[in-house]
């Protein structure tokens, strides 16, 4: 019968590869600044948020308060839902959004890149309507 011949046999700690850890390596210091920066970027509760004013048009029911902040980063399509939330209008409803009266944004448009090019006075002014009205 063959005989393998076998090595010294490895512990798991000795078979296992060291990788670097960050709290050990101190070659690189202003990557632990950079980490450290960017998990209190991500510890912060409060988001930049955007002052948006509702209009309505035409036969659109008037908001009892038409003024609110709106986490910036979030994309219209959250705002859309926010105003048929606020509206209390159903999913088959027709509800039709445009900024400043001229033009509907595409649901995946940020809010804050839309007020960044559309803000009027510091608000991004958002006009609802129940039929189309511009556009």
């Amino acid at each position: 019968m063959a005989q393998v011949a076998t090595g010294p046999e490895l512990t798991p700690r000795q078979s296992s590869r060291n990788l670097p850890s960050m709290a050990v390596n101190n070659d690189r210091p202003e990557l632990k600044e950079e980490v450290v920066k960017a998990l209190e970027t991500y510890k912060k509760k409060d988001s930049p948020k955007v002052v948006v004013r509702f209009r309505g048009v035409g036969n659109a029911p008037i908001m009892k308060q038409n003024v609110y902040k709106i986490i910036a980063t979030n994309r219209f399509q959250a705002v859309i839902q926010f105003l048929r939330k606020e509206l209390g209008w159903q999913k088959g409803e027709p509800l039709f959004l445009y900024i400043n009266s001229t033009f509907s944004p595409a649901p995946d448009d940020t809010v804050l890149n839309l007020f960044k090019s559309f803000s009027t006075e510091g608000y991004l002014i958002v006009n609802y309507s129940t039929t189309p009205a511009w556009g």
